[in-house]
């Protein structure tokens, strides 16, 4: 029986793994946004804190801010797929993109503005485990904006068997990565920026209050799904019951339309107001 270990999967692990081992996080930025990491100067954690309350809080978000050079990089860890993900990953990018420019700046002073999705379900059609979204102008593709770029990494979509020579697809599996089976699979490819990633998770994995602190974040995470599951259900419930009422009233409404027609009829066939409501008595 393997060891029990942790995944980076889990965004508490994930932020931990690269806040504690900076080395790391060049290589994996530098593989995720697909340039040289010696292009790299310096990366800048400005979210580096572990908030206690967000461990066991629902509905929080635990991400990895960084500032690349001159440029902004947002990294994300998202297990579940929620219908406004999408309308949520625009709103963090324009935050971030608007966060550094202060009053009486110019616009020019804005950067470069990336976000990094790895996501453990499938968004768009196709294969391809990478996609991404770029301003473009209609029609001609050409480039609008390059201030703009959303990624989105698609964890299902990625191989089991690793490829010493492809970085981005090593760290990627790395992250889907959630037995020692698999982290051995990694180990052995023999590059040492993976040996040692798994050599850390291995020390973490050992570690009773980092097994705490997942099992913690895993809790509010499953209260927080089954929160939102309960909320949809009572939605659902409370819509069928107002639908149930909104019928019934409709059907009051139809009735007494058919009534008040009917009674004009009798008007203009020339029976009396006596002669009506006698009608109607002996129909109740």
């Amino acid at each position: 029986m393997g060891r029990d270990v942790v995944s980076a999967k889990l965004d508490i692990i994930f932020k931990k793994f690269f806040t504690e081992n900076v080395d790391m996080l060049y290589s994996f930025v530098a593989s995720m946004l697909d340039i040289p990491q010696e292009s790299i100067s310096e990366i800048k954690i400005t979210n580096p804190e572990l908030p206690p309350e967000s461990l066991e809080g629902k509905f929080s978000r635990l991400d990895l801010n960084l500032k690349v050079d001159n440029r902004l990089v947002n990294v994300e860890i998202q297990v579940k797929n929620e219908p406004d993900y999408r309308d949520r990953t625009l709103f963090y990018w324009a935050k971030l993109y608007s966060s550094e420019l202060k009053s009486g700046e110019d616009y020019s002073e804005l950067k470069q503005t990336i976000t990094i999705n790895i996501i453990n379900f499938n968004m768009f059609d196709g294969a391809d485990y990478h996609t991404e979204i770029a301003a473009m102008i209609k029609g001609t593709n050409e480039v609008f904006s390059d201030k703009f770029s959303i990624h989105f990494f698609e964890l299902k979509k990625v191989g089991k068997k690793p490829n010493p020579t492809n970085r981005r697809e090593l760290w990627l599996q790395f992250i889907n990565a959630d037995s020692e089976e698999e982290f051995s699979m990694l180990e052995q490819t023999n590059v040492p920026i993976m040996q040692k990633a798994v050599r850390v998770i291995y020390d973490m994995s050992e570690d009773t209050r980092v097994k705490e602190i997942a099992r913690l974040r895993e809790k509010a995470l499953h209260d927080e799904a089954s929160a939102l599951k309960n909320a949809k259900e009572e939605g659902l419930l409370e819509g069928r019951a107002e639908g149930r009422a909104e019928g019934r009233a409709e059907e009051r409404a139809r009735s007494l339309a058919r009534e008040n027609s009917a009674i004009q009829k009798m008007r203009e066939l020339g029976l009396s107001e006596e002669q009506i409501r006698a009608i109607y008595s002996d129909l109740q």
